[in-house]
């Protein structure tokens, strides 16, 4: 089916290059001229379609003020379904729609409705201050932003901070692209991250949605700045050695009609399923058809138009579950039988969408990078399009968040099972490459708990000073928030994602503004604040996630292959192994610590701490010390041609300070 898509499109389109760069041809476009095409679009081929434009909107009807009715302006029919209008320029040779003009569709369906619609190539929409409908503005500014800085290269470990842009400030309100540039981006420098994964940029009505319901797939949304902005703070990550993500959202679209695609001619069908398959009962959403040609068009150019306009440097596909099977994962569980993933519960229309586009997107940009968030396991996600593989280069270890919350909702400390968390953070198919992650945007939303407030609750309101010594729960939670994110960071995958605000412990939980809460901005927020502030602890955990991704960018153990576990004993609550020729040892005991531990080594020779969780500066207790050597012995142990004892001070008598570090030599 793949194959014969390509041969379809070079037959019918001159090839996918020509095909995806649709984006310059559909929506509006000022000719050399001066003359306009406003607008080739797809659309009923029984309707009839006019262009008009206005100045002043009031509720969700038109006040014009201007020359043109809703009929002055009728498009061209033209074959397969597709309409075309040009409008010559003015008399003085100017555009006859200038630059901040708002547009609007107007469809006369066959049944006499008429429709007021956004065209789905709209490239920028703004919502009116006295209205929820959104605005076609017609984006066409007199010094568009020139991109300084090339793309980097692909990094060979990939360490991701995902962020929210309309929740990056401690203040109460919607954050800008102009306020992430130059706030948000040199905290992630210094943090050590290399990749940023942008999300809610693509235009959605419902800003607690969390861009998710995307409305306008061509816009960059538009509460958080212009797109220039937008622009400027992607050319500006290039130029730290950032590369950035896109959240794109194929998946599914919002079913706003006034402003969205959801029956942009009137019918349930433009663009979408008819009936119960264009529909998803759990989101409340519309269902592409992935084997309608335009949708094609629509969706393939729409990654095109992100990678070329604003230079992303690849995308993370949003709700690839759901797309993958006709049942959408809704009720439907998966064991790992092979039984699950090929047979007719199969969406082939979306499968070979998702193989069109990694195929198109590798083949165009050599160093672009694809993320696919699937729950399922579907085997061959990961592997090459001409192996037959959906050719996706990572996945999302979803198993391991849920995992740690279960940990911490359902065992006590000492129940910890260590067998069950190294295969919880190493199953995975062997060359598939995962992103690891603790917690992300999911685990942070109302109704949940970062890891940080599962730990640490509301002991982070009044004992996260550092003028008063730790009390239990606080010392636990810093602890084992450093070390479950180095576990993780380590042994989970050949990624990294944090997100936002998690890496020093943000407390609470993220809500933004609803009906619910009476429309408040104050969960919708990161306190960067909080990590400013020196007599406040959550500066130690940014210390230590900081240096984290520094160590790993200097020994790389993202890139290297899967770790030898060489110890995970339930007794002494201990994990051991070795990856990228260095030593990992997490001792998980809430009591117990251990004068000597042999371990066992792969290359022979001296060993150092580089990294130590119990350090003083990450909020520890500096119980190791750092100038100690520890040489090998040609002793095998645990299958390893060289062990070497590990000399850890342990507590003094009745101190009931809990012991938990881990090191990495």
């Amino acid at each position: 089916m793949f194959k014969k898509q390509l041969t379809l499109l070079e037959e019918a389109e001159g090839g996918f290059d020509q095909f995806t760069r649709s984006y310059k041809s559909y929506g509006v476009h000022i000719l050399p001229n001066t003359s306009h095409r406003p607008c080739k679009f797809c659309a009923d081929k029984n309707h009839s379609l006019f262009l008009q434009k206005m100045s002043i909107i009031l509720s969700s009807s038109f006040l014009l003020i201007d020359d043109w009715d809703n009929f002055s302006h009728p498009y061209t029919k033209k074959e397969f379904g597709k309409w075309e209008l040009h409008i010559p320029p003015k008399e003085d040779k100017t555009p006859a729609v200038a630059h901040n003009s708002k547009l609007k569709v107007v469809v006369h369906t066959r049944a006499g409705e008429r429709l007021f619609r956004i065209s789905p190539w709209a490239k920028y929409v703004t919502r009116h201050e006295k209205s929820v409908i959104y605005d076609w503005v017609h984006w066409d500014p007199p010094q568009p932003y020139i991109h300084k800085h090339p793309r980097p290269q692909k990094p060979r470990s990939l360490r991701i901070y995902e962020s929210h842009v309309g929740i990056a400030s401690p203040e109460g309100k919607v954050a800008s692209y102009s306020n992430f540039t130059h706030n948000v981006l040199p905290r992630i420098k210094d943090l050590g991250y290399n990749c940023i994964q942008l999300m809610a940029i693509m235009e959605h009505a419902y800003y607690a949605s969390f861009g998710y319901q995307v409305t306008s797939f061509f816009a960059a949304s538009s509460r958080c700045g212009t797109p220039e902005e937008l622009k400027e703070l992607i050319d500006v990550a290039h130029s730290l050695g950032i590369i950035v993500l896109l959240d794109v959202v194929h998946s599914h679209a919002s079913k706003n009609t006034e402003d969205g695609l959801n029956r942009f001619d009137g019918s349930d069908s433009c663009f979408f399923h008819s009936g119960p398959r264009g529909e998803h009962s759990l989101w409340d959403s519309r269902l592409f058809n992935y084997s309608g040609w335009e949708v094609l068009r629509f969706l393939l150019s729409n990654l095109r138009w992100w990678m070329e306009e604003y230079r992303f440097d690849g995308f993370r596909f949003d709700g690839v579950s759901s797309m993958l099977y006709h049942h959408h994962g809704i009720g439907s569980g998966f064991s790992g039988d092979y039984a699950e993933y090929f047979g007719l519960q199969v969406d082939e229309d979306s499968l070979v969408y998702l193989m069109l586009a990694n195929h198109i997107l590798h083949t165009l940009y050599e160093d672009c990078i694809t993320i696919a968030e699937d729950v399922s396991g579907m085997p061959t996600l990961c592997c090459p399009v001409q192996e037959g593989g959906l050719g996706f280069d990572y996945r999302l270890a979803m198993a391991i968040p849920d995992k740690w919350i279960q940990i911490l909702k359902e065992f006590k400390d000492e129940d910890w099972n260590m067998g069950n968390i190294v295969f919880t953070m190493t199953n995975r198919r062997y060359g598939e490459k995962c992103i690891a992650y603790a917690e992300s945007h999911d685990q942070a939303l109302v109704g949940d708990k970062t890891l940080a407030f599962w730990l640490m609750d509301k002991d982070m309101y009044t004992n996260m000073s550092t003028s008063i010594p730790m009390n239990s729960v606080i010392d636990r939670g810093i602890q084992l928030h450093k070390m479950i994110r180095l576990l993780t960071h380590s042994l989970g995958g050949e990624g990294y994602l944090n997100f936002m605000g998690n890496e020093f412990g943000h407390p609470e939980w993220l809500d933004f503004p609803r009906v619910g809460n009476n429309e408040s901005y104050h969960y919708a927020r990161r306190q960067f604040n909080l990590v400013d502030t020196d007599h406040l602890r959550y500066w130690q955990l940014y210390a230590f996630d900081r240096d984290m991704n520094r160590t790993e960018d200097k020994y790389g153990w993202l890139a290297a292959p899967p770790a030898y576990i060489s110890v995970k004993h339930e007794g002494d609550k201990v994990i051991v192994f070795e990856r990228a020729n260095v030593i990992f040892i997490f001792n998980f005991h809430p009591t117990n610590s251990y004068s000597s531990y042999r371990v066992a080594v792969g290359p022979p020779g001296k060993y150092k701490i580089k990294l130590d969780s119990d350090g003083i500066q990450y909020g520890g207790h500096g119980r190791l010390d750092h100038n100690t050597e520890f040489f090998t012995e040609p002793m095998e142990f645990n299958n390893l041609p060289n062990s070497m004892l590990v000399i850890w001070k342990y507590l003094p008598p009745r101190v009931k300070r809990r012991m938990r570090e881990s090191v990495y030599l």
